[in-house]
């Protein structure tokens, strides 16, 4: 399934072979909560160089509901994308519910918070949605550790997550009439909170019930950058060399350099399409604000170094008045700018990482980024 197709230093640069296509990675994955990128077309995402979607089971699962979603073919159809598309468990979402939620060692008893319904999301009731939505690939179902977590708080969640992770396993390859995506993949998710031995533990647990990649979760979550990035050093070295790497929700521009140069291979988050709709532009000299007073005369790109339909048509004035206006077209410029840039980010170092230039890359980029404020 993965492919290594070379190395500098640790970033590494491969292909990841799914049922709707071939991945070149590292890669970022744009956020579909709803089977739809807010303010993008499937056309406009695949424009905008994007080669693999995320879609949220606890949404789909609520709304419009994944057997109804089955009946239409399947995510892919229902949404119009024909490329790879990776489901997450729900893990994150139930955890973002508090109290409002009731976890045991069965699984998690929730209200859903469109209609009030009773609803239990266990192991084996997350990879059935999961084969539903006919996802390429399929996440375990997960206890996202809270932070901040004493030792013994982190070590329970890490270990009930374990034992779920099992249960996936044993669910994922039990065979089902009429798949909907034969020859989708499972990924095991590595948690622990903050403590190093604690997310060895959790590595060496999945390892023995083995999965088709594995990912870093439980990050994002309120702890410090510098307490990610030391997840991050203390676990990637470990981590399988033959099988995908995967961070979970994140993040920055910044976030995901760090990431490929640590050995990331696959990134999502909600950041690029949030921000864009907020008026927050990612650009080659920093963030700009579009809504911010500054920008009503200016007759110039939010880029002049980005290639991307808003940048070559619209001037940030015109971005600033749609904005003001609250017309949904500055959104979706935005947006498409936003994650251009993002996908226009992986594949330079994709290609630093070819030409064994990836530091001197990294050393640019950051210049570049330290030189110029938000504005």
């Amino acid at each position: 399934m993965f492919k290594l197709v070379t190395q500098d230093c640790a970033a590494r640069r491969g292909e990841l072979e799914l049922p709707h296509g071939t991945v070149q990675t590292p890669v970022f994955m744009p956020c579909g909560t709803y089977g739809t990128v807010k303010g993008m077309t499937p056309v406009d995402i695949a424009e905008v160089g994007t080669q693999m979607l995320l879609g949220n089971t606890f949404h789909l699962m609520l709304r419009p509901g994944d057997e109804r979603i089955r009946r239409f073919g399947g995510l892919h159809r229902f949404m119009g994308w024909d490329g790879p598309i990776l489901t997450d468990s729900g893990g994150f979402q139930v955890f973002s519910l508090g109290e409002l939620r009731k976890l045991d060692e069965q699984g998690v008893v929730f209200h859903s918070p469109v209609n009030g319904d009773r609803v239990t999301l266990t192991p084996e009731s997350s990879i059935g949605v999961q084969r539903n939505l006919g996802s390429d690939v399929v996440m375990v179902l997960d206890e996202c550790t809270a932070h901040p977590a004493t030792h013994d708080q982190a070590a329970d969640s890490m270990r009930l997550s374990a034992r779920w992770a099992a249960r996936c396993r044993a669910a994922f390859d039990t065979p089902a009439a009429e798949p909907v995506n034969p020859g989708a993949k499972l990924f095991g998710i590595v948690q622990g909170g903050m403590y190093d031995d604690l997310r060895q533990d959790s590595l060496a647990r999945l390892l023995e019930i083995g999965f088709d990649g594995y990912a870093i979760g439980g990050l994002s979550v309120g702890e410090s950058k510098a307490e990610m990035q030391a997840v991050m050093a203390g676990l990637l070295p470990d981590m399988p060399v033959d099988q995908p790497r995967y961070l979970m929700g994140v993040g920055t521009p910044q976030d995901l350099v760090f990431g490929v140069g640590l050995g990331v291979d696959m990134f999502d988050c909600v950041m690029p399409t949030r921000n864009g709709r907020n008026g927050y532009a990612f650009t080659s000299t920093g963030i700009v604000k579009v809504r911010n007073a500054r920008h009503r005369d200016a007759d110039e790109p939010l880029d002049a170094q980005c290639d991307c339909y808003t940048c070559e048509n619209f001037s940030r004035g015109y971005l600033h008045h749609l904005d003001k206006c609250g017309e949904m077209l500055g959104a979706m410029l935005v947006t498409r700018h936003n994650l251009h840039y993002y996908h226009s980010l992986m594949a330079r170092l994709r290609a630093s990482i070819e030409t064994g230039t990836f530091r001197t890359l990294v050393e640019s980029l950051h210049n570049d980024w330290n030189l110029h404020e938000s504005v």
